[in-house]
């Protein structure tokens, strides 16, 4: 018959310590894998090229199209930045950069039809780095906006569109 070890009271401790270790760092990496899995694609991810609008194209698209055949230009940037200036026509509903502003986005997109022509910008950083853009994309691609398009902005709003003295509008909407 096996014998039973008794463990003294350090021993005991020091196994408590143990499992309660192993309990937290799988917690953790439970959590660490579901944040992994929200859809929220990283600050590094490659947006499709075929979902990429340039300035100069859009510019065009602009002129081109009649009111009714215009996209619906979302910044989803920060604030003071749209105020500041931002494309003529774009509406600002949030930051995409935060919970709030995803939300407040996701919101007033409920009741537009999915096949609405979408162009979202922000242009606060270089395009790469933006905090906003990919966060936004994911929310409206997740939503099932099928006619989604991103403005290139590759270094920021300020060189890329009205440094290039594209037509620009103040204040907030």
């Amino acid at each position: 018959m096996l014998a039973r070890i008794r463990l003294g009271p350090a021993l005991r401790f020091v196994k408590y310590v143990l499992v309660a270790a192993l309990i937290v760092c799988g917690a953790f990496a439970l959590l660490t894998y579901a944040q992994g899995k929200t859809g929220k694609p990283a600050a590094s991810e490659t947006l499709p090229a075929s979902q990429l609008v340039q300035p100069a194209d859009l510019v065009r698209e602009l002129a081109s199209a009649s009111t009714d055949a215009r996209p619906t230009i979302v910044y989803v940037g920060f604030r003071t930045l749209f105020a500041g200036g931002h494309i003529p026509g774009a509406t600002f509903h949030g930051s995409a950069s935060t919970e709030q502003g995803l939300a407040d986005i996701k919101k007033w997109a409920a009741s537009l039809p999915r096949t609405t022509n979408l162009v979202i910008y922000c242009g606060c950083c270089p395009f790469e780095r933006c905090p906003n853009i990919r966060p936004a994309f994911a929310l409206f691609r997740d939503m099932g906006f099928t006619h989604l398009r991103v403005l290139e902005l590759p270094t920021s709003f300020a060189a890329d569109w009205a440094g290039k003295n594209y037509a620009i509008e103040k204040g907030l909407n």
